[in-house]
């Protein structure tokens, strides 16, 4: 198989990983609160990051960059898991899954914005085009079948759902200039949290959770936090065109509607599809903004 073909590939596999991210965590909210599904998710997920630094033979290298760089990794890491995970599991606590998971993919959006505010980009007229276009789609979504049928006890979680954007926006423009691996970087990330997460854990509730807990936190930790990352990862170096790539994410979020309804029960409202439509106009028509900047660039 040609690197371009295992490209597709990964990608996929990486899609299929968070399509079912959203079913997971309301399932593995079913039996931990927040801190308990963190902390033993992200005890999956250091030992899954960890497996290929070991199978490379970069065990030296994560001990190098960690003692080099403790201080990026301890504020990344505080970002991203410590205090996305829990503003998002906060989120996913108060809403149905078919809202906040659409609202997560609008962190693009920010990602933006922020890149204009602390990179010194300039933005672009889709930029501000498309950030009305996916929050007109989140005020669809919000509405779950009808403005009138707009819940107001859902505000907090829909603030948080957004928030958690913010954060994930704010951990990506410090990865801008991160002078780690991108591999190394991710598992030192979880592996400085850990201890955080675990006092997060002793002060907030407890450690003991029934195995069907166990294994839903496994799984947020292995797939979400872990395997879909890397094979993300691993797509976009061996890609050919990584634009083609990286379109295949706008499958998951359809992909995770299915699974939301067949696993939950959910039903899904006509607004969330047209809510979800909405969100993914905007972000292509960013991106159609992005190459043609790019174009005008390299021309």
């Amino acid at each position: 198989m040609s690197d371009a073909n295992k490209a597709y590939v990964y990608a996929l596999i990486s899609v299929l990983c968070w399509s079912t991210v959203a079913t997971a965590f309301k399932i593995a909210l079913q039996d931990l609160d927040i801190y308990q599904l963190l902390f033993f998710a992200c005890c999956a997920s250091s030992i899954i990051l960890l497996i290929p630094i070991i199978v490379k033979g970069e065990f030296r290298l994560l001990i190098e960059e960690g003692t080099k760089y403790w201080r990026r990794t301890l504020l990344v890491g505080m970002l991203n898991p410590v205090v996305y995970y829990i503003v998002l599991f906060a989120a996913y606590d108060r809403l149905p899954a078919q809202i906040a998971q659409p609202i997560n993919y609008t962190w693009a959006i920010v990602l933006t914005f922020f890149s204009v505010i602390f990179l010194k980009q300039k933005p672009l007229a889709p930029d501000y085009l498309a950030a009305f276009i996916c929050y007109a789609g989140v005020v669809v979504i919000a509405s779950q079948g009808g403005l009138d049928n707009f819940d107001i006890s859902q505000l907090p979680g829909i603030a948080l759902a957004i928030f958690s954007t913010v954060i994930w926006a704010s951990y990506w423009v410090l990865n801008v200039n991160d002078p780690r691996s991108h591999n190394v970087a991710m598992c030192l990330n979880f592996i400085f949290a850990l201890p955080i997460v675990a006092l997060v854990c002793w002060a907030m509730s407890s450690f003991q959770i029934g195995l069907h807990g166990l294994l839903s936190a496994a799984y947020v930790g292995v797939f979400e936090m872990g395997l879909a990352f890397l094979f993300w990862s691993k797509a976009l170096r061996l890609a050919e065109n990584t634009s083609r790539v990286s379109t295949m994410i706008f499958l998951s979020p359809f992909l995770s509607l299915f699974f939301i309804h067949q696993f939950l029960g959910e039903p899904i409202y006509l607004t969330t599809y047209v809510g979800l439509v909405v969100i993914i106009i905007g972000l292509m028509v960013q991106r159609v903004g992005i190459s043609r900047s790019d174009d005008r660039k390299t021309g």
